[in-house]
């Protein structure tokens, strides 16, 4: 029976759970990763082990944008401070696309009461598994994406038009999110085409890990993807907007030896009487950033459907 004092039993157990648990020196070199930290970012332990967090492994970014080493930090912060602190943050995945986490600090202490390290523990605040039990259901019935893992065009076409037959029987609210990568022509000119399915593929996961289960997010065109924000108001459309414009900060894979920042132009627009699939896009094109041409939508078949009144 093994000594359930040995301490070796314990960090056995800390490696092995779920939860991604670290520990920094008061340095930021990190000292600890376990399998949870792993399967969260997908740095493997020897790819972090013994580096600095200055080094930028995890860029790590709140609602306000991506956090330098200084008084924003959250180590430096807790280091300064002396007590835990708790922050919903993003960090990178090894593939690219931004992990939504809550983030859990607390100041590490010797006998004599002196800090000497911080331990991290973080768990995931994404919806991007409950979206991939369904999309295995959708990928059965042909109506997947495959380079991206999202419903593809003529998916999103059709469930574009429930929504707007439900809103004009029954006034039940609803927007669009227009996602548009940029620079996708360029990173396939200069990297070739795998390069530009591997940007397509981060930003189709950030899109997933960023809405509502409730929420539809599918591809629309070569560099477009559209979220349809279910039953939510103007107020909650501007909302998911806004958000959405900050979180592609954090975004980016490396390909080979070269940092790929991949960003993107976001367009919004809420569900007028009389809309079409044509005239809702337009609007939600008009409010990028730059022009954008939206292509036009074929024939599709349009449902009914009923939904309950939560907002964003």
């Amino acid at each position: 029976m093994p000594d359930l004092q040995d301490p070796e039993l314990f960090r056995t157990v800390l490696d092995s759970l779920q939860t991604g648990v670290s520990v920094v020196d008061r340095n930021g070199k990190v000292l600890f990763w376990n399998q949870g930290a792993e399967r969260l970012t997908g740095h493997k332990r020897h790819e972090v082990v013994g580096r600095s967090c200055r080094d930028n492994i995890l860029l790590q970014c709140n609602d306000q944008g991506c956090v330098a080493c200084g008084a924003t930090c959250p180590i430096s912060r807790t280091l300064h401070e002396g007590k835990p602190q708790e922050a919903k943050m993003q960090l990178r995945h090894k593939e690219g696309h931004p992990v939504h986490v809550l983030m859990r600090l607390a100041p590490l202490r010797d006998p004599h009461g002196s800090i000497v390290g911080i331990t991290q523990s973080f768990d995931e605040q994404s919806f991007g598994a409950e979206r991939d039990r369904n999309g295995h259901t959708l990928a059965q019935h042909g109506c997947m994406d495959e380079s991206t893992g999202v419903p593809n065009h003529e998916f999103t076409q059709f469930h574009l038009g429930k929504n707007l037959s439900s809103f004009a029987s029954y006034h039940l609210p609803f927007g669009v999110i227009l996602i548009q990568v940029d620079r996708l022509a360029h990173f396939r000119a200069a990297y070739g085409p795998p390069a530009g399915d591997a940007v397509l593929r981060v930003v189709a996961q950030t899109m997933k890990n960023a809405f509502r289960p409730s929420d539809f997010v599918g591809r629309w065109a070569e560099d477009q993807f559209l979220a349809i924000l279910i039953n939510c108001g103007d107020h909650g459309v501007q909302k998911t907007w806004e958000r959405m414009r900050k979180m592609v900060t954090c975004a980016g894979l490396r390909w080979w030896s070269d940092e790929l920042t991949v960003t993107t132009s976001v367009g919004y627009a809420k569900a007028q009487a009389g809309d079409t699939i044509e005239s809702l896009l337009n609007r939600a094109a008009g409010s990028l950033p730059q022009p954008c041409t939206v292509p036009a939508a074929s024939a599709s078949a349009i449902s009914q459907a009923s939904y309950g009144d939560s907002e964003v």
